[in-house]
């Protein structure tokens, strides 16, 4: 604020703001099971857990089980258990499939070895979708959050083409409310042809 004027928030800002995402939490039924279950079919370990019987930021009487699980390359997935609230539950206005994670897989076999192990433990899962950017698949984990796989398979020349039309694409949808046509190659195999592989 210069001469008490407040000067805009400029895309460099945000830049030198954020530095990447700290981690995201999620309500968990059973912290233990919930841990195993990351590191048994995902591979993630347990990096800390937190528990007190006051919450630090709102002072709330609110005993709860905190814990953080190395999502790799400095990322990092938390649950809270919290045993003496209700049930969770989901948004019943929001469909199941809305609200996920995306979590990178290296390759095509992970992603296949991924799946094979889910379903071979009863697990049911979707996919792999193909999505022209990144295959995927989606699956929920054991306390109801839906949970996404996905191994990049981008081609040259596929950003590009969506960074040329992502502006008028949301103009077009805010007003319509009806999916733009722009890129409609994601989805209909079409971009096998526009964007040969070399």
């Amino acid at each position: 604020m210069a001469g008490g004027v407040i000067r805009p928030y400029t895309e460099e800002d945000a830049m030198a703001l954020i530095q990447k995402i700290h981690h995201a939490a999620y309500r968990c039924k059973d912290a233990l099971e919930t841990a195993r279950w990351y590191e048994k079919y995902l591979g993630m370990k347990l990096i800390l857990s937190i528990a007190e019987d006051q919450v630090p930021s709102t002072k709330e009487p609110d005993p709860y089980m905190h814990i953080f699980l190395d999502a790799g390359s400095g990322n990092v997935l938390a649950f809270f258990e919290l045993p003496t609230r209700p049930p969770m539950g989901h948004d019943p206005n929001t469909p199941a499939w809305t609200q996920h994670l995306a979590l990178e897989v290296a390759s095509m076999e992970d992603l296949l070895a991924t799946k094979e192990r889910l379903e071979a433990d009863g697990i049911e899962v979707i996919g792999p979708v193909d999505h022209a950017l990144f295959q995927s698949i989606y699956f929920f984990d054991p306390n109801g959050h839906r949970l996404e796989l996905a191994c990049n398979t981008l081609r040259p020349g596929m950003l590009e083409a969506l960074d040329e039309v992502k502006w008028e694409m949301l103009e077009e949808w805010s007003k319509t409310k009806k999916a733009p046509k722009h890129a409609r190659w994601m989805h209909d195999g079409r971009y096998k042809e526009m964007f040969p592989l070399a």
